[in-house]
């Protein structure tokens, strides 16, 4: 095409976009738009007015969260009217001035402006709030004007293929859309698919974490395929990467593959569950907070998180401290000097390791549970004492009870004037009187 061509072809569309623009049908469709507009905007302050739910948030009264509902639907009554009075102006348009283009491209775009306005209102999230205001939106807006189908064919001239499959332009950015908001979908269900689970009380606790990791595994296949079926790829030309895929667990996915059955052996044979505190191999401990496919996360009392490979637990041994029963049976060393009353002793330090809040000392606690003192041995600087005591949970943390009564016990010593040995010489000069020089 050459220049005078497209002189030529402006020159009609310059000319056509007079013609409009000079149209009395032109401006009776602007006029009847502005009308909707006004009405609609008119209408919408005399139902706020009237309703004082829909002007101002409710704070309090009967049926609150009702009320707020309806408050926050009140802020699109505004968006909802103009649509209505524009759809009425549509049909006016038709019957009087037989078009209704620029009508029904007025009632278009308030549509999109009503969903801007919900996504803005109620979308939270900024990973979807991105995608709908750079994607969802102008996919609205294409569709108004009536382009989207040429941008769409336009889109899926651009392809290459893999082997038998075929992927477009179009098919990607289609995948990129919605994958994105399946993403979110994903997790979100996930999560609330987990919680439901969890709080199956009638379930042991094992049980309920295997049906909730492998819910996540259902989820995430499912989303897969979904994914896969909204890019237009053939379910059947997976049979070549579920081929590589067994090759690829045979060499260099054997890890992935077998914490994921570890982590299924866990569950199901209940020598692990949330709540336990462990001791691994290695010396390192904590409470286990959360047990996922691949891996067991151990919080430290320190605040640590360590992320502990669900082989680990099969292959290596470990400590599991309260698996059966959380009481632990813990023993305190000092010593006393050995000019001590030792009966009275002891009997002082059981009261007071027994008054502990901690320590087990109820009613029904059975005689070998409940907190003893005894002699230990004789050392060189003093009696050995030896005492020890149960309590609910693992002495460290925020349950550090050995440091309370370590601190009691030493109170208890000196209320009573029973002294702590330290470690004393008794050295002996011989043959003094000789003379050292020689």
């Amino acid at each position: 095409m050459n220049t005078s061509e497209w002189r030529e072809q402006l020159d009609q569309l310059i000319a056509l976009l007079i013609s409009w623009v000079s149209s009395p049908i032109l401006y009776a469709q602007l006029g009847l738009i502005l009308v909707s507009i006004v009405i609609a905007f008119s209408l919408a302050a005399i139902l706020k007015k009237l309703s004082p739910v829909l002007s101002h948030p409710p704070e309090s009264g009967p049926w609150l969260p009702l009320k707020k509902q309806v408050n926050r639907l009140g802020y699109f009554l505004s968006p909802l009217l103009i649509i209505t009075f524009l759809g009425i102006s549509v049909e006016l348009s038709e019957i009087t001035l037989q078009q209704s283009l620029l009508v029904r491209l007025g009632q278009s775009l308030a549509i999109v402006f009503l969903f801007y306005s919900v996504m803005v209102r109620f979308v939270t999230n900024p990973y979807l709030e991105f995608i709908f205001k750079w994607f969802v939106v102008p996919i609205l807006v294409l569709q108004v004007f009536g382009w989207l189908d040429n941008v769409t064919s336009y889109l899926e001239t651009f392809d290459f293929e893999v082997g038998n499959i075929r992927v477009s332009a179009y098919g990607l950015a289609r995948a990129i859309v919605f994958g994105s908001i399946l993403f979110w979908l994903g997790r979100l269900s996930n999560k609330v698919g987990q919680q439901l689970i969890r709080r199956q009380e009638r379930l042991d606790i094992g049980t309920r974490e295997v049906f909730a990791q492998l819910f996540q595994v259902f989820l995430l296949t499912f989303f897969f395929i979904l994914l896969l079926q909204i890019m237009g790829i053939n379910l059947t030309a997976l049979t070549v990467f579920g081929g590589a895929l067994g090759v690829g667990l045979g060499f260099g996915l054997q890890a992935i593959a077998s914490n994921f059955i570890s982590g299924l052996i866990i569950l199901l044979d209940g020598s692990l569950k949330v709540g336990d505190f462990i001791e691994l191999d290695d010396g390192r401990s904590g409470t286990i907070v959360k047990m996922n496919i691949r891996s067991t996360m151990v919080e430290t009392y320190s605040g640590k998180d360590i992320m502990v490979p669900n082989e680990q637990f099969i292959t290596t041994r470990f400590v599991n401290w309260t698996h059966n029963n959380p009481k632990q049976r813990y023993s305190i060393e000092f010593q006393v000097a050995y000019k001590t009353d030792i009966p009275r002793m002891l009997d002082i330090i059981k009261e007071v390791v027994r008054s502990h809040p901690q320590v087990i000392n109820e009613p029904e606690t059975p005689i070998e549970e409940l907190a003893d003192a005894e002699i230990s041995g004789f050392g060189e600087s003093g009696v050995d004492i030896l005492v020890e005591f149960w309590m609910e949970g693992i002495d460290d943390g925020v349950n550090r009870v050995g440091a309370d009564l370590l601190l009691l016990i030493w109170q208890a010593l000196r209320d009573n004037d029973i002294e702590i040995p330290f470690p004393q010489r008794e050295v002996k000069i011989l043959n003094s009187g000789k003379d050292c020089s020689s």
